[in-house]
């Protein structure tokens, strides 16, 4: 009698582990979603930063940080007429901020249409 109990107890609890880790077509979409604005604002903010503190271009990783974010920006290159404005030497890119802030919003935008759809 209690080897039934204590085998039925443990079918049960692996069958709410296999139903846990199942996630709806929706869920992973949003996730993924996510996932991608998380990386673009990562990313944007890294150059953001390198530019601010004058990176060397000539340095590997800044060239690599700032060759991954050019496909990026180039939506919002029109927006600026100056790619960046120098004050007491340091170098403020205003189109990646403007990029960083419309990832953001468009993001949050998905995410939210995504949860509210049926």
């Amino acid at each position: 009698m209690k080897y039934c109990a204590l085998k039925h107890m443990m079918d049960s609890l692996t069958t709410k582990e296999e139903t846990m880790w199942q996630y709806s077509p929706k869920q992973v979409a949003n996730g993924m979603l996510m996932l991608f604005v998380s990386l673009t604002e990562l990313l944007l903010t890294l150059r953001v930063a390198l530019r601010f503190f004058n990176g060397n271009p000539d340095a590997t990783f800044v060239n690599w940080a700032y060759s991954q974010t050019q496909t990026l920006l180039e939506p919002f290159r029109a927006v600026f007429t100056s790619t960046d404005v120098v004050l007491r030497g340091w170098v403020v890119d205003y189109v990646a901020l403007f990029a960083m802030a419309a990832y953001a919003v468009a993001g949050y935008w998905l995410v939210s249409y995504m949860r509210n759809m049926k």
